[in-house]
């Protein structure tokens, strides 16, 4: 039997993270609320820079086993320039929280919206709409964070892991290619391109064959290859003919800001982590502490990443009505730029926080 009840583990965190956070759930409460047939649980956990402040941890006591019995986790943005772990690092519970449930598959999603800046002349670029799939445990990050592991580490001389494995990777690649599909269901182009540098290293090599190998299963999706650094050029010269790009860690983090920015900014940036058992979903920007509280925030990369959570939950349970909610988010969303009624701060507009997530509630629940 199907449950319609869900448990929702809330992070706020620190800066904006607050602000964008609660403007997210209640926007999450809305289509809720418009669509029924659901219901959802919210516990809040402490974590975040400034806990770590008051408190000497960065997350509350059992806080990650808590997280890991929710059906999704919902983070608002963690880290202040003035605190910082013993090392020197920024404050991170979110990248442990990423390796503990082995969140692979980094989904950020990248949509240019009408009356949005775009930064590209070209008429074409209004119809940029693809997903970047970043692999989120392993790459190049592998040796940050919280494994920290460096095979030398010297004054002379420093070298970081890039580390590549087939259980991961297949999984990774697998999850590329259904997203394809079920896209191509809506306004995807049934195309997937690996982004690697297979033609000088030898852990991009097994990561493009890896990919052929998976590609098999999916005969009715198209496949491409592209070299990071081709990429790159390739995403100011044609962004609008990608779909679903799959790729390293470090590339992933790259190329997704450089396709964020192609679309109006960071505050676009929605973000799902997901793995075979857990998925966590925030917003790709930072805590931005220097305007937190001042109702100055762009909410729309959170609320957006509240309908990735949505959406995950659909697929994870099989009931349409969190699809429903999901589209009834992103659709409102499309509808307030298309008539120029959703106009965030971060673009120039006159409309902080608030004014936005209303403008958004007003349409999922028009009075």
């Amino acid at each position: 039997m199907k449950t319609s009840s869900f448990q929702i583990a809330v992070i706020k965190g620190d800066g904006i993270g607050i602000d964008v956070t609660e403007a997210t759930m209640a926007i999450v409460d809305a289509a809720q609320n418009s669509v029924g047939g659901f219901s959802l649980n919210y516990n809040y956990i402490s974590a975040g820079a400034g806990y770590f402040k008051d408190t000497g941890k960065d997350i509350e006591t059992n806080g990650e086993e808590t997280a890991g019995t929710a059906d999704a986790i919902f983070l608002g943005a963690i880290g202040l320039p003035s605190v910082r772990y013993q090392d020197g690092t920024e404050i991170s519970p979110h990248l442990r929280l990423r390796d503990r449930f082995q969140l692979y598959a980094g989904v950020r999603p990248v949509r240019a919206y009408p009356n949005a800046p775009q930064r590209l002349a070209d008429p074409r670029a209004r119809d940029i709409d693809m997903v970047i799939l970043r692999e989120s445990t392993e790459g190049l990050f592998y040796s940050a964070a919280v494994h920290n592991r460096c095979p030398i580490e010297t004054n002379d001389e420093v070298q970081d892991i890039m580390r590549i494995t087939r259980p991961t990777t297949e999984k990774l690649h697998d999850f590329t290619f259904k997203l394809a599909q079920k896209r191509k269901n809506r306004r995807g182009k049934g195309k997937v391109t690996c982004v690697d540098k297979a033609n000088v290293f030898k852990s991009m090599a097994f990561f493009r064959q890896i990919f052929d190998e998976r590609s098999i299963n999916f005969p009715d999706i198209d496949k491409s290859y592209s070299y990071v650094d081709a990429q790159a050029l390739d995403f100011i010269r044609r962004p609008w003919d990608f779909d679903v790009l799959v790729m390293e860690n470090m590339f992933g983090d790259i190329l997704s800001d450089l396709a964020g920015g192609l679309v109006g900014g960071m505050g676009m940036a929605a973000c799902g982590e997901i793995g075979d058992n857990h998925g966590l979903f925030q917003p790709a920007h930072g805590s931005a502490p220097d305007i937190m509280g001042q109702d100055k925030a762009n909410p729309l990369a959170a609320i957006l990443s509240g309908a990735l959570m949505l959406d995950y939950l659909a697929d994870k349970s099989g009931i349409q009505a969190l699809a429903d909610a999901a589209k009834i988010i992103e659709d409102a969303v499309y509808a307030g730029f298309e008539a120029n009624t959703i106009r965030p701060m971060e673009f120039g507009g006159d409309m902080g926080t608030k004014a936005v997530a209303k403008e958004v509630i007003n349409r999922i629940r028009p009075n």
